[in-house]
């Protein structure tokens, strides 16, 4: 019969098995995740009996464990750039080793050796820009010393004069 425009939601079509159909295995309903169960367990006792069977050669468990993906199971292919993650346990760690600094914090690094260096020797005035400096400042206080004389020598002055006013 025709179902015409509009089709009925899937839930309107239950079939319901009868105690019969299930003891004689004549069932309408799908069994695929049952049967995809099977197979799973199957496959799980076949590994682990092919573990067993393998643990004398080391090298075959562990390249048989890596799941190869796509065409990588065909052509084997030794990529150099590929990280293999390293997992390191605590009793293997090494502290005493030393890690090698990236380019960019070694450079940060011998900057600020560098500064540090440059601001020593501007202390102890070896380099140009402190002797500069040094050179300006002994002009400084020159001038300071020639201009406070002066003032003194004004200051005297004045009471020369003061003191001839009042004669």
């Amino acid at each position: 019969m025709g179902r015409g425009k509009y089709k009925n939601k899937p839930t309107g079509k239950r079939q319901f098995s009868t105690p019969e159909d299930i003891l004689a295995g004549t069932s309408t309903r799908p069994r695929t995740f049952r049967q995809h169960e099977a197979e799973h367990q199957e496959e799980e006792s076949r590994e682990e009996s092919d573990e067993g069977s393998e643990e004398e050669s080391g090298e075959e468990s562990e390249e048989s464990l890596e799941k190869r993906k796509g065409t990588q199971g065909i052509i084997e292919i030794e990529n150099p750039n590929l990280v293999k993650p390293k997992s390191l346990k605590a009793r293997d760690v090494d502290l005493g080793k030393t890690t090698e600094l990236s380019r960019r914090e070694r450079e940060e690094l011998e900057k600020q050796k560098a500064h540090e260096r440059y601001m020593r020797l501007q202390e102890q005035g070896k380099t140009e820009q402190a002797r500069k400096d040094l050179e300006r400042l002994s002009l400084i206080r020159e001038q300071r010393a020639e201009a406070a004389r002066k003032r003194e020598e004004e200051k005297a002055a004045k009471e020369q004069k003061k003191a001839e006013a009042r004669k």
